[in-house]
């Protein structure tokens, strides 16, 4: 069920910037230079810089070095190594982490594997809190019959209506039972993400899991103007609605 998903990480205390996360099968320092070398491409007509700088641990300091939340467009992006083989992405957007486009985009620049991990308690009540999410998707290094989407599947409070969605061929792990169950949202739980995870080899709500033996993430950074409708947000601010 997705009411009260226990275990988030960080107790749900850097959420929307941890509701969604990326994670990629790369190095964090490389990752984070063939990134900003991307992205110094798209905006240099603006005359953005991207800079490239080592964020020292422990993990909420890191994620601090995110702040403030913008709109209108992401300023900074944070890539974290893991006790594992995948980095972690997270950016500075105010209403979370928009992980499909980078990842998947640079699951193909790097030619390694991406995922898109999504986990939103449902607290939705009129017209306050969220609406509930369990997601998984796995981008690979070349396209398929859709983009370059490997396996995609979740469940998910659409507007008040629960939808259950897949594609892509199962993975030999999945529990292909569940996906029948009568409750939409019992058909793809957060204990089924975790378990998914942990055999893709990642743990990633738990804290330890970042920023190994005092490794450092790396921040990727735009310098220079800002839209016109450029705006700034606390955490606080962004979290006034939960």
């Amino acid at each position: 069920m997705t009411e009260n998903l226990k275990g988030l990480l960080l107790d749900d205390r850097w959420a929307p910037v941890t509701s969604e996360m990326g994670f990629l099968e790369a190095d964090a320092e490389h990752t984070a230079h063939a990134f900003a070398a991307w992205q110094g491409g798209l905006f240099v007509s603006r005359g953005i810089s991207v800079e490239v700088r080592p964020v020292p641990g422990p993990l909420e300091q890191a994620l601090s070095a995110l702040l403030p939340l913008t709109d209108a467009e992401r300023r900074r992006y944070l890539f974290m190594p893991t006790r594992s083989s995948w980095t972690a992405y997270v950016d500075n957007g105010w209403r979370g982490t928009d992980v499909f486009g980078p990842v998947s985009y640079m699951a193909e620049t790097l030619g390694c594997r991406g995922l898109r991990v999504v986990a939103v308690p449902n607290t939705i009540q009129k017209d306050k809190g969220r609406f509930g999410a369990v997601m998984l998707e796995m981008y690979g290094p070349r396209r398929t019959a859709w983009l370059n989407y490997v396996r995609a599947l979740g469940v998910s409070n659409d507007g008040g209506r629960w939808v259950f969605d897949q594609s892509g061929e199962p993975f030999p792990f999945e529990k292909l039972e569940h996906y029948q169950a009568r409750r939409v949202r019992d058909r793809f739980t957060f204990d089924m993400l975790k378990e998914y995870l942990h055999h893709l080899g990642l743990s990633p709500f738990e804290e330890d899991f970042y920023l190994p033996d005092g490794a450092p993430a790396w921040m990727v950074e735009r310098k220079g103007p800002v839209l016109p409708n450029h705006k700034e947000y606390t955490l606080a601010e962004a979290r006034a609605d939960f």
